[in-house]
């Protein structure tokens, strides 16, 4: 399963090419996880009521992700690993602590966020 960073979503929802492809495949086989944090941030961005539908409908038919205190786990992960001190934020700690408890890849294009994934976690759409 995959994990997708606000950064990817937004690709797709713009429709370029190289990510719209490849995500509606992973999307047609489920297997994409829905982080509430990322469409929290997503429907932060939203400019028409059509984008606000339209990622409200993904968050409703995708399999969720969504484990208690994932924010307190992802807090103490990013003290450990001083994550803010690389520039990682919290939502992408969030989204690294589901990634490594469900063992999902991530997909990101924020390289500060790339640095800090363990590589067995990362995903690139080569695969």
């Amino acid at each position: 399963m995959i994990i997708l960073d606000t950064t990817i979503w937004i690709e797709f929802l713009k429709n370029k090419p190289e990510y719209y492809s490849v995500i509606s495949k992973l999307l047609e086989r489920k297997e994409v996880f829905a982080v509430e944090c990322v469409f929290g941030e997503l429907l932060q961005g939203v400019k028409t009521g059509y984008e606000k539908e339209i990622i409200t409908e993904y968050w409703k038919y995708l399999p969720k992700l969504n484990y208690q205190e994932i924010i307190i786990e992802a807090g103490n992960y990013s003290c450990e690993h001083k994550l803010l001190d690389k520039g990682v934020g919290l939502i992408d700690a969030v989204i690294l602590a589901h990634g490594i408890k469900s063992n999902s890849r991530i997909w990101t294009t924020d390289t500060k966020f790339l640095r800090v994934i363990p590589d067995g976690l990362k995903y690139t759409c080569n695969e």
